[in-house]
């Protein structure tokens, strides 16, 4: 006992030290991000002035909060802070002058934002705000972002908290949790530093991760903005309160920022918190990759049904097509649940408009069919006619249908049968390819 306690903190130690190194970005590439920032942003002024806008241009996000992690490519939050005399339906198309002759492309969203690709890796993404004095003037969600970036940089001032952010991005990020998009439904970028902030490391934050009744709910306020947790569950907006955390916007009492965690997100991270306190290693930060190949492999040998499927949208590719194709995802499990027992099940979508779904399934050998009740004549004629065998359980009829159909044949016929509902779905092709 005392051997353990003595060397698991050394171990977990040694992990976190080695995976540091390799998730901060280095010197070289923070200099050339903030060159290539410097360029753009001088434009972006220059613009601003011949168009006599009245706005400020302030750096958002992990860069100007100082936990980027190092990735693949770089997003920059760059936000245009308009002015309050300018009508909210006028911020985009100021933006798009500001942006003239910058290359930046309009990207549709509650409020339209735009996308600039700077250099290979790095893309800035420009967003109109509103100047605010109080929350409550807010007309959209990153009209908070002002006041989101100055909470953080004045609560985390250490450079020691600020690798602890680090690691719990990349530690979320390796794990398919990091994002608050509609396809991830995990913790945002915001939410994860408010977490380690209020949890003082990394460590404290996963623990109580960890420990955390899937039942019931956590409350976190922070400055204590309300005045028991009873009155922030009658304060803030029901649709707000289905995540497992709920966090009190420290910059506006009545948000929830966690709102976008869904309770299979949260369990599945939960999961991989105790699994990690158990043997820390720093696989446990690396981006998990699906080898498709390995589980088509189990499923042969243990005689499943293996599928790969191919769905694409024509809606805009990020949160919105990314939702898209994760709705008709979840639509197709539960479709299969009815007539399989599900082994394992996958949905892969980075960025485009295309994803990819897998299912490794055991046919059902019968389904029971539930019928009409005793008393309703014509219904109990037609379901008799419709099946042979019958049995009755509290004044009503059911029948075991016996089931006969592979997975394939299955979701071939749901696609044939089912084009105009996944057109509805905003999917405009879906296939089997394996």
């Amino acid at each position: 006992y005392y051997y353990i306690k003595l060397i698991m903190p050394k171990r977990v130690d040694s992990v976190l030290k080695e995976v540091l190194e390799s998730v901060k970005p280095s010197e070289k590439e923070l200099k050339e991000i903030k060159e290539t920032l410097s360029s753009f942003l001088k434009k972006i002024e220059q613009n601003r002035k011949k168009n006599r806008i009245n706005a400020q241009v302030f750096i958002g996000g992990s860069f100007a909060k100082k936990t980027l992690i190092k990735k693949d490519s770089y997003d920059i939050d760059i936000f245009i802070r308009f002015d309050k005399k300018y009508k909210d339906e006028l911020l985009s198309n100021m933006t798009e002058k500001i942006l003239s002759g910058l290359k930046a492309v309009r990207v549709h969203g509650s409020r339209d934002y735009f996308k600039a690709h700077a250099q290979n890796n790095l893309f800035f993404e420009i967003v109109p705000v509103k100047k605010i004095i109080t929350p409550k003037e807010a007309e959209n969600i990153t009209d908070l972002s002002y006041s989101h970036v100055n909470y953080i940089k004045k609560k985390l001032k250490s450079e020691k908290l600020l690798d602890e952010v680090r690691l719990a991005k990349a530690f979320c990020y390796a794990n398919g949790s990091y994002g608050a998009e509609s396809y991830v439904q995990g913790f945002s970028g915001y939410g994860l530093e408010l977490l380690v902030y209020y949890y003082g490391s990394f460590m404290g934050f996963i623990k109580a991760m960890s420990k955390i009744n899937p039942e019931k709910k956590v409350i976190i306020d922070i400055e204590k903005l309300h005045k028991n947790k009873n009155h922030i569950l009658m304060d803030l907006n029901s649709a707000k309160l289905h995540s497992r955390v709920v966090l009190v916007d420290p910059t506006y009492k009545q948000r929830n920022v966690l709102a976008a965690l869904s309770r299979e997100t949260f369990l599945n991270f939960q999961k991989i918190c105790k699994d990690f306190l158990k043997k820390p290693s720093v696989s446990f930060f690396a981006k998990k990759v699906v080898n498709i190949e390995k589980i088509k492999q189990e499923a042969e040998k243990k005689g499943y049904d293996f599928i790969i499927l191919k769905a694409e949208t024509g809606k805009q590719e990020g949160d919105i097509a990314g939702s898209k194709l994760l709705k008709i995802y979840k639509h197709l499990v539960l479709e299969a649940n009815r007539f399989f027992d599900i082994k394992a099940k996958g949905f892969e979508y980075e960025k485009g408009k295309t994803a990819r779904f897998f299912f490794v399934a055991r046919g059902k050998k019968e389904l029971i069919v539930s019928g009409p009740r005793t008393d309703q004549e014509k219904h109990v004629q037609r379901f008799r006619e419709k099946h042979k065998t019958i049995s009755i359980k509290n004044s009503r009829l059911y029948s075991r249908v016996h089931l006969n159909f592979t997975l394939k044949q299955f979701l071939q016929n749901w696609i044939t049968k089912n084009q105009k509902k996944i057109k509805d779905m905003g999917i405009t092709k879906m296939e089997i390819i394996s």
